[in-house]
């Protein structure tokens, strides 16, 4: 019995673990170029949040010599020696070496009868920060920093002093500037930790998880899994599925190749399985708008003499009123299937036509229902953040249901009819498909240099990276409304111009 359930189990784990990797519709992978372009415009996000430390007042007692030190102020930041790189299996690093921080801050001296006031001028020098982000995704399928671990050093520390005191405060500096540097050094992470866990977390949050394309389709950019990070490239699975807005909770099962990025030359990669575009198929015809009906002046006046000239005989046997208008009603019959092959992209569109005539207070007589297969070429482009199709009508076919007879009668309509199509039928969808649809970045980046290039199965398109705006701009728009303290403010009070109180 053992036995036979262990050979049942060796016989389902080959299914259990294909299961349990459900194959992505997009993926997106990030190379160290692009991770290059990210520093640069991290590093200026870094130094204005360093520039922003609170220090707290440092005040104490050396015999009679009573000194207070205020209003600490970050005046310069030299980040030159700055790395960020990837660390297997989920991190990102951050490394700050010899950096250094000038300082500003207002001094209080009381020795004896003697008092001075006025201001310090100091450095940080051999400025050390190692920081680690962990990347994961967050139970609505969204990137975030989960965690951060920070270790921040000051190897020395300089103060100018000034004033007639400043024999007296030389003596002290060692007092004072080893607190200092204790104080400074305390600050640097958890400013970095809330610029990471609250303040970059805000910006992944503008990327789209699960909204809607139009008024009939949504989307769903929910990551499956945590990223795959390694030392050159970080990989996102998205699911990539549209869906009906009517049946937002409707899934579609994904049977397509999974796409594969190999190439690592460009800053970042975007690929597209077939059942990203099967998929938006998909819920456009479960939301019933894959459909148009021309009627009257709307049908092209040759194709409607070809056609009253082709169905003269019915029309005239079921009605004297033969100048009655046509109907036509082209309605696509089953979800379109998208191909996408190294020699390009095509779609294959099942659909059928019905021709009536409607005659003023009667039921409209049909005169012809005939099946069309269609196969168009799609042009796959990026255009900022919007992937974008042109499609174009490469073949078509039409025929009857009814008989061998009436399709060989219908012949005369094959050349009409296409080109009812792609002037009439065509300009329609492809202005349908000329918004496109948002790639999943953060606000604010966009691709420049696009080159799309088939695969079997999936297709990838390969593009530097641009910031039409900087972090802090998009940070600063979506920065969490700051919440009451639960604890008293830890700002300290302006310092006493009163000596005695010092």
């Amino acid at each position: 019995m053992a036995a036979g359930s262990c050979l049942l189990l060796l016989l389902l784990l080959p299914w259990l673990v294909t299961a349990s990797h459900s194959p992505p519709g997009c993926k997106i992978r990030i190379t160290s170029k692009g991770l290059d372009l990210v520093k640069q415009e991290g590093l200026r996000f870094v130094e204005q949040e360093l520039q922003n430390i609170t220090v707290s007042d440092l005040h104490g007692k050396e015999g009679q010599f009573h000194y207070n030190i205020s209003q600490v102020k970050v005046m310069d930041l030299q980040l030159a020696f700055s790395d960020l790189y990837f660390q297997p299996q989920q991190h990102l690093v951050f490394n700050v070496n010899n950096a250094s921080i000038s300082l500003r801050f207002r001094r209080q001296l009381l020795y004896w009868f003697f008092y001075d006031i006025g201001s310090i001028n100091a450095s940080a020098d051999g400025v050390h920060i190692h920081t680690v982000l962990q990347l994961a995704k967050d139970g609505a399928g969204r990137l975030k920093i989960s965690n951060i671990t920070c270790n921040a050093s000051i190897a020395r520390m300089h103060a100018g002093f000034s004033g007639t005191l400043r024999k007296v405060y030389e003596f002290l500096s060692t007092f004072i500037i080893t607190g200092m540097r204790f104080l400074l050094s305390q600050q640097i992470c958890p400013s970095l930790e809330h610029a990471s866990l609250v303040l970059l977390n805000s910006l992944l949050d503008t990327v789209p998880v699960r909204n809607y394309v139009d008024e009939h389709i949504g989307i769903d950019y929910s990551l499956l899994r945590d990223p795959t990070v390694s030392t050159d490239t970080l990989d996102l699975d998205f699911k990539g599925m549209f869906f009906p807005r009517a049946r937002e909770n409707q899934e579609l099962e994904n049977h397509a190749v999974e796409p594969v990025i190999k190439e690592t030359e460009r800053m970042v990669y975007v690929a597209f399985s077939e059942y990203f575009f099967d998929s938006a198929m998909h819920a456009y015809f479960q939301a019933g708008v894959l459909a148009i009906e021309l009627q009257g002046q709307k049908v092209p006046k040759d194709l409607d003499v070809l056609l009253r000239a082709t169905f003269f005989g019915t029309i005239f046997m079921l009605s004297p009123t033969v100048d009655a208008p046509l109907r036509l009603v082209l309605q696509v019959s089953a979800p379109p299937r998208c191909t996408i092959k190294p020699s390009g992209t095509s779609v294959s569109v099942s659909a059928f036509l019905n021709i009536s005539l409607v005659i003023p207070g009667h039921s409209a007589i049909q005169l012809s229902s005939m099946a069309m297969e269609t196969k168009l070429s799609a042009k796959v482009f990026l255009q900022g953040k919007a992937l974008r199709v042109q499609l174009d009508l490469r073949r078509f076919r039409i025929y009857s249901k009814q008989s061998a007879l009436e399709s060989l009668a219908l012949f005369s309509l094959q050349a009409p009819l296409k080109t009812l199509l792609q002037l009439t039928i065509m300009p329609i969808i492809n202005e349908r498909t000329k918004k496109g649809v948002q790639i999943p970045l953060p606000e604010g980046m966009d691709f420049t240099k696009e080159v799309v290039t088939n695969h079997a199965g999936f297709l990838t398109v390969g593009a530097d990276l641009h910031f039409s705006k900087g972090l802090r701009e998009v940070i600063e728009k979506y920065r969490p409304a700051p919440t009451a303290p639960a604890y008293p403010s830890s700002r300290p009070a302006e310092p006493s111009m009163d000596p005695h109180q010092l």
